[in-house]
């Protein structure tokens, strides 16, 4: 059977949240809790796309002169990547919740069963 993770909005909008004020820095930090949890190759090869951009960006920003178009294209791919992670997390990487089968009409909820003399007070 294949594996699920579920989560609320909030979750989605913390982990959102998480890649925003860490200004890029933790991005593949999310994409590495879904790919632990549920395993498949899409989401190890979506922490792995993640962990390159990580690489390449920290090393473009060291590398790069600070005047010049080329860090105003690698701010305008930090800002992509953010974008897209975002819309990533909100949207497409967590499963959405299954809805509760519904009690069939006329049905009453079982009441707990118990044991022999009042258990387990009458032992």
């Amino acid at each position: 059977m294949e594996k699920r993770l579920e989560a609320g909005w909030f979750q989605r909008i913390a982990w959102s949240v998480l890649v925003w004020f860490s200004l890029g820095l933790l991005v593949w930090v999310p994409f590495l809790y879904v790919a632990i949890r549920r395993g498949r190759g899409s989401d190890w090869g979506a922490f792995a796309a993640f962990m390159v951009y990580e690489v390449a960006t920290v090393t473009g920003l060291s590398v790069l002169p600070d005047d010049g178009d080329s860090s105003a294209v690698l701010g305008i791919v930090i800002i992509l990547c953010l974008l897209g992670a975002t819309a990533m997390l909100l949207f497409a990487m967590f499963d959405r919740r299954l809805p509760r089968p519904a009690v069939p009409y006329g049905a009453a909820p079982m009441a707990p069963q118990q044991g022999p003399y009042g258990y387990p007070y009458g032992r």
